[in-house]
């Protein structure tokens, strides 16, 4: 086994690096690139597909390196982290001219897909989340954390079912788990020693987060599994900024009642951010954002994924949208939001004391505008918008309009800010005309005409003379470089400039960097101010949006009542109504304590999972806040949201369709109550029709008698529409088809009672299937239809479980 003694040492430097991070990639500077040795290399010439090489020997081995440019790094950075990577940055801290040795070196910062805060690495329309999971027999303790808000929220959950269903709506970039757990998931894991769960630990870590002497005023005692993850939260904060965290100063219980809740499955069927098909388009998000901000798109997004139960905060949010519709004030608002930069991400960085100059330079801006949007607003409604003119004052004062991407390029504070940097400034400004001047006087003293001043960056300033007149030198030329054809020499007095010169450009940037370290230190003294200004924005832009979504949409506000039930006079699906060329054929949608349940027949292709989906979609828009596509929309209590819509094998799980379909639907019987909406469509069909009409059959009289749901069931069992005779609050709905020349037409049209028939053949004729595969299949249902007269009695009719 190797030893550290027999690496060169800068190699025994990166292994004392990397052995401080050993499950992560660590980019190793070197000059202007960063560098990746030995499994690093490899893991990350792969993922990024650059080449993979070598450097020099070290131990007598080879050393696999990969190199990227430093001044391209963001690019392969954001890469590695989409692809769920950590990365350690270690830069150059020494100084290469004084060094002995390698250069010192350390780690600034780590970067992991939870917790990057550069524009750079990030999806500008995603929050980036990090979750922390501890479990304690059944149950769970999570911590979570949007780094750019600085939100830190903690709860609890009784069982796996509620802790995945959390896990969909919170979609992390990252999660933390103890490293005995067994939990999978999808997103990137990090596994967290035992002792960072530790209850003592994480209140230690908190109180000195929170600058306090107790947890007392913020009620967290008794979620003791939640501060156990919160406390791993935190020490994985700090490890990987390298920062204090000011703009974390408070922390938040969820309640599960707050919101309605979805399971995975629902959200996905709902196609609320992303379609079936993992795209962005055709979903609910893409109809509704029309936010002209990110940091706007990034909370349509929260609110989308988490529709409130409370009425009188959604009454709140409709009444500003209502106002904003009426108002002439509307359009003008918005573009004056279009002109706020993403100051929710812009804050963080300013926390972390990573905030760029441009970050600066769109903090001005956005402040800029603050004082003409409060005039718009005031005319609608009183406000309490802060306007931060000191602040806006100084950065005007302190940045230039449009400075460079990094405060060590210089050229960043603006001159009149600062009399000591605008006099290192002067003499680096009237170094070129020194040059010049004394090149005109060595010309005249030395009676040589081709006499130059120049400069390079190995030998510093000269005087250049051809080797043939060398020899003209005057006395005090002394000899710093011998070329070719020419001799460069050096004088005193040039010296004297050169030490002068070169010193204030250093001293002018470290100048500079003191400056620009102190204003984001007078920044974050108005960081909470400042968080709830950006968060202020965030909801206007999107109660905003509403209102532009309402006017160009046809949509209508929705009432909400304490009597249970949904009323929905003219619904439209909010989607598919802007994807179809022709005229979205509008329905109603009707439940109350007489009728919880709508058995729906009807073709395939006529509409039913769209009906039903509408329903849904309706429902959640009322409940963000949002104006809905419909005539009237009236809504009672709505605690929970189901869906049992289409199904696909999970290989990855060894679970068949079926099996995937029974477990959604078991998840539904067991959670589903008097206040939530069921869309159940087609249950049962992955097994034999026997067993599959017969689990149907049980599932809507346990929704209908026990649950006592609102439920939309689809089916193509015909024996289910019996089922209004046996069970009160159920009835019988189908969508409208006809024939014409041989031909089915879908009218889509919502009516009472059950289908006529299943026009399969028809569907099946449309989808292409050859003329005599149909003429086939006809005369074979007519013999089920008709079959022979044998003499034989059964307990089931004939013939078997007719399908419409």
């Amino acid at each position: 086994m190797q030893t550290l003694s027999q690496h060169t040492p800068m190699m025994q430097q990166y292994w004392h690096i990397k052995g401080q991070h050993p499950d992560i990639l660590v980019f190793y500077r070197l000059g202007d690139f960063y560098e990746l040795f030995y499994d690093d290399a490899k893991k990350a010439a792969q993922i990024l597909n650059i080449t993979l090489t070598s450097r020099g020997q070290s131990a007598g081995s080879a050393i696999p390196m990969a190199g990227i440019p430093f001044h391209s790094a963001d690019n392969y950075l954001a890469k590695l982290i989409k692809a769920g990577e950590s990365i350690a940055i270690c830069e150059q801290i020494g100084d290469p001219a004084t060094s002995k040795g390698p250069v010192a070196r350390e780690v600034v910062r780590v970067l992991t897909p939870g917790t990057v805060t550069d524009d750079n690495l990030l999806d500008q329309n995603r929050d980036i989340i990090l979750t922390s999971i501890f479990k304690h027999d059944t149950r769970f303790g999570i911590a979570s954390i949007n780094i750019a808000s600085g939100r830190f929220s903690i709860q609890e959950l009784e069982n796996e079912v509620t802790l995945f269903a959390e896990i969909a709506r919170l979609n992390p970039s990252e999660i933390l788990l103890d490293e005995n757990s067994t939990l999978n998931f999808s997103t990137a894991v990090k596994k967290r020693p035992a002792w960072e769960f530790e209850l003592s630990t994480a209140k230690k870590l908190l109180l000195e987060q929170f600058k306090t002497n107790s947890l007392d005023g913020f009620g967290v005692n008794n979620l003791s599994l939640a501060l156990c993850a919160a406390g791993c939260l935190l020490h994985y904060m700090q490890y990987t900024q390298r920062a204090q965290l000011p703009h974390i100063h408070s922390i938040v219980i969820e309640k599960n009642n707050d919101a309605i809740f979805m399971d995975a499955a629902t959200r996905r069927n709902l196609e609320l951010i992303t379609n079936l098909q993992g795209e962005k388009n055709y979903t609910l998000t893409a109809v509704l954002d029309n936010t002209v901000t990110a940091m706007g798109a990034r909370l349509l997004r929260r609110w989308i994924t988490q529709p409130l139960t409370n009425h009188a905060k959604i009454n709140r949010r409709l009444e500003k949208v209502g106002l904003f519709l009426k108002s002439d004030a509307l359009d003008a608002i918005r573009e004056i939001l279009k002109n706020i930069f993403d100051l929710e991400r812009i804050l963080s960085r300013v926390a972390l004391h990573s905030a760029r100059p441009r970050d600066l330079a769109h903090l001005a801006h956005s402040l800029s505008v603050l004082p003409e949007l409060k005039n718009c607003l005031l005319k609608l409604y009183p406000t309490e918008l802060k306007l931060f003119p000191e602040l806006h004052e100084l950065l005007q004062k302190a940045i230039i309009e449009n400075p460079p991407m990094i405060i060590r390029d210089g050229g960043v504070i603006a001159e009149g800010y600062d009399a000591e940097l605008d006099e290192l400034r002067q003499l680096d400004g009237n170094s070129q005309q020194f040059l010049l001047d004394l090149e005109q006087r060595e010309r005249e003293r030395t009676g040589l005409s081709t006499l130059k001043v120049g400069y390079n960056r190995i030998h510093g300033y000269y005087i250049e003379i051809s080797r043939l007149q060398a020899d003209k030198a005057p006395i005090d030329y002394s000899r710093r470089q011998t070329l070719k054809n020419i001799e460069r020499f050096i004088t005193p007095e040039l010296k004297s400039f050169e030490d002068k010169i070169l010193t204030s450009n250093s001293r002018a940037l470290a100048r500079e960097k003191l400056l620009y370290d102190a204003l984001l230190s007078k920044i974050a003294e108005s960081l909470i101010p400042l968080q709830q200004l950006s968060e202020q924005l965030s909801q206007l832009d999107v109660l905003t949006n509403f209102a532009f979504c309402a006017l160009k949409n046809n949509y209508v506000a929705p009432l909400f009542s304490t009597t249970a039930g949904i009323e929905i006079i003219n619904g439209r699906h909010p989607i598919i109504e802007h994807v179809i060329e022709n005229h979205f054929v509008p329905n109603d949608t009707v439940f109350n304590s007489e009728k919880r349940m709508l058995l729906i027949t009807g073709p395939n292709m006529g509409g039913k999972s769209t009906y039903m989906r509408q329903t849904a979609l309706i429902t959640l828009m009322a409940h963000i806040g949002a104006y809905v596509p419909a005539e009237k929309v009236i809504i009672g209590p709505i605690d929970r949201i189901f869906t049992r819509i289409g199904a696909s094998d999970d290989l990855s799980s060894g679970r068949s369709t079926f099996m995937v379909e029974m477990t959604e639907t078991a998840n539904i019987l067991h959670n589903a109550t008097e206040n939530s909406l069921v869309l159940m469509d087609e249950i049962g069909r992955g097994t034999s029709t026997f067993d599959g009409l017969s689990l149907a059959w049980a599932c809507a009289l346990h929704l209908a008698n026990h649950s006592k749901a609102f439920t939309l069931f689809a089916t193509h069992y015909f024996e289910l529409t019996h089922l209004p005779l046996e069970c009160d609050g159920i009835a019988n709905v189908h969508l409208d088809a006809t024939e014409h020349n041989d031909q089915i037409v879908f009218l889509h049209k919502l009516k009472s009672g059950p289908a006529s028939q299943s026009y399969g053949l028809q569907v099946a004729k449309l989808a292409g299937v050859p003329i005599s595969v149909i003429h086939h299949a006809k005369l074979k249902l007519a013999q089920l239809e008709n079959p022979p007269d044998i003499g034989i009695t059964t307990a089931i009719p004939t013939p078997c479980f007719k399908e419409v």
